[in-house]
Formats: C-alpha cells, sequence, structure tokens
C-alpha cells in the first residue's frame, strides 16, 4: 500500500483522533491540528500543529497532500425561539467558513497529489428534520451544498465527500451520553440498536481518503446506525 500524507484539521479528540490513529496504524503520515484540547500521543509519521479555525491566520500546510478533513463542529439542541442571529453566526463561523477556509488554503497542495480527497462532516439531522436541530441543520445543510459543488468544480484531480452520522459517542456529545440510560435510550432509537462510535465514523472516513474509493465523489455517506432510511 502507498504511503500517503493526510492532514487532519480538529485531530485531538473524537472522530479525528480514531481517525489520526487509524491512519498511522495503516502507515500513513498524518498532519494534525489541535485548538483547545492539546495532544495525548506522539507518533514517528504524526506532525501536531496549534491552529484556531476562528483565527484568520493561514495555516502553512505541507507541500504535497493526498487528503484533508475537516472535523471541529459543535453540538447545541435547544428550541428554534432560544437561538438568536449571532448563535447562526458562530455556529456557521466553525463549521462552514473553517471549513472552507482550511481547503482554500490547502487547496495548492491538494492539487499537486495524484488523486487527493476532502472529507467533510454533516449530520443526519439535515435530511431527517428533527426538532430542536436548526442550528446545527442550517450549517451542515450548507456543508451538504458545498460537498457537491465542489466535488463538481474540483474533478476529476480531487474528490470531496461528506459523512453524516447519527448521534456519536464522542466529547461533543458528552451530554447527551453521560449515563448508561442515555447511551441506551438514544442507541434503542436507531435500527442497530447502539449508537455510534469515533472508530465507526472514523472507518468511512478511511476508506473515502483511501485509493478503494477512487470512483466515489459528491456524496454524502450516512453512517448512523439506520436510523436515516429504516423502521424496524
Amino acid at each position: 500500500m502507498e504511503t500517503k500524507l493526510f492532514a487532519i484539521i480538529g485531530a485531538s479528540k473524537g472522530i479525528g483522533l480514531a481517525l489520526t490513529q487509524q491512519l498511522l496504524e495503516e502507515g500513513h503520515h498524518v498532519f494534525a491540528t489541535y485548538a483547545n484540547t492539546n495532544p495525548t500521543f506522539t507518533h514517528p509519521n504524526l506532525t501536531w500543529v496549534h491552529y484556531n479555525v476562528l483565527e484568520p491566520t493561514a495555516l502553512q500546510f505541507p507541500e504535497i497532500l493526498d487528503g484533508l478533513v475537516y472535523c471541529p463542529g459543535t453540538i447545541s439542541l435547544k428550541p428554534f425561539n432560544r437561538f438568536g442571529p449571532a448563535d447562526f453566526q458562530a455556529d456557521y463561523q466553525l463549521q462552514v467558513l473553517g471549513a472552507i477556509q482550511s481547503i482554500q488554503n490547502a487547496l495548492p497542495s491538494l492539487k499537486k497529489s495524484t488523486l487527493a480527497s476532502v472529507v467533510l462532516f454533516s449530520t443526519v439531522a439535515v435530511q431527517q428534520g428533527l426538532p430542536f436541530h436548526s442550528l446545527v441543520s442550517a450549517s451542515k445543510g450548507a456543508i451538504e451544498g458545498l460537498t457537491r459543488a465542489l466535488a463538481a468544480e474540483f474533478a476529476p484531480k480531487i474528490r470531496v465527500n461528506a459523512i453524516a452520522p447519527s448521534l456519536t459517542n464522542t466529547p461533543l456529545a458528552e451530554n447527551l451520553l453521560n449515563s448508561d440510560a442515555k447511551k441506551e435510550a438514544n442507541g434503542a432509537r436507531h435500527p442497530l440498536k447502539r449508537v455510534g462510535e469515533p472508530a465507526d465514523i472514523a472507518a468511512m472516513a478511511a476508506f473515502l481518503l483511501s485509493d478503494k474509493a477512487s470512483w466515489v465523489s459528491g456524496q454524502i455517506w450516512h453512517v448512523d446506525g439506520g436510523i436515516s432510511s429504516l423502521r424496524v
């Protein structure tokens, strides 16, 4: 297997951390960023860089990149009338403009790869229509549109896909899964009867970065325990 170099924005916890570990186990090199959570491990093929996507400073990527993954996100669930315009602006800044800035900064390096891949993250709530999800659905809906537009614009040189998970056991979801009872109740909502784990989502991201997905672009992949399409 060819060794590649991937950049992961937001790699110090959750899905980003699980993906970093998987790619390193596969023998790849990872250029990883962190913001508020300090890295917990080192590896000969791993380079850590501090980077806050909310700041205007451009990130200096390696000269050649084979893939880019944008992981930063939030989960804020409240009735629509409890959100103000500033809440939507702040969420859009992190989830959408942060991704745009990262892609634009990385684009010269991605173009130098033989076949590069960009992986973004949406949510099952964009297609499902779930109460109290207006904030995240607005931002992630923009991510799904951006995914398809960039996949068309960057073809055939750079593939662009997004993953739309359901509830996953990460630090972002800690308030929703901070007891066995909550995990059991949330898992029961899914046809596969459990919530997601970071490794579930990381496995799909690693596939989309790999040459095994070389004929896949412009897709939204629902890794969600079956909740978006099954009724059992």
